[in-house]
């Protein structure tokens, strides 16, 4: 994948967060951020996947990358750090694997007879399914595991003690 190809991927799924976050009506002040998370983000994970690192640790990492910038993000906009974290990591939601798992579901469903091809489906389901299951949780602790970190200390005390020592 060439790197012009990523870059495009991230500006859109930079996009795609500006989208949920004027959807989810937040601070006029935050969108530029938000909009640069997004971005940032999907940049990581699509990097992550053309180094042919796995989706779920790709998505994980894109994640992490969200939950720490919405933690110095909210000092710095004077917001909370869901502000920038959910319309940021909304994109990554792995919309495709769950939509093939569905749709696997309901082949088993009218499968005639033959073994093979309800094997073959019940296998493609059950990929589908676990995937988009690992990622969504890949996605909710890559956002949550920074904010829980630095839950009792604000990013100013966090920055002043790393500079005094």
């Amino acid at each position: 994948m060439d790197f012009i190809n990523i870059l495009e991927k991230g500006f859109w799924a930079g996009l795609a967060a500006l989208g949920f976050a004027i959807l989810f009506n937040v601070p006029q002040r935050t969108l530029v951020v938000i909009w640069a998370m997004g971005a940032l983000g999907g940049l990581l994970k699509f990097i992550l996947l053309g180094m042919e690192v796995n989706i779920v640790l790709a998505s994980l990492t894109g994640a992490s990358l969200i939950g720490v910038l919405s933690v110095y993000a909210a000092h710095n906009k004077h917001a909370p750090p869901l502000v920038f974290s959910i319309p940021s990591v909304i994109p990554m939601v792995p919309g495709a694997f769950a939509y093939r798992m569905m749709l696997g579901c309901m082949e088993l469903v009218g499968t005639s007879s033959n073994t093979e091809t309800y094997l073959k489906t019940l296998a493609e389901t059950t990929n589908n399914g676990l995937k988009a299951i690992f990622i969504l949780i890949a996605l909710s602790a890559g956002v949550a595991i920074p904010m829980l970190v630095t839950r009792k200390d604000s990013f100013k005390r966090i920055k002043s003690s790393v500079e005094q020592e």
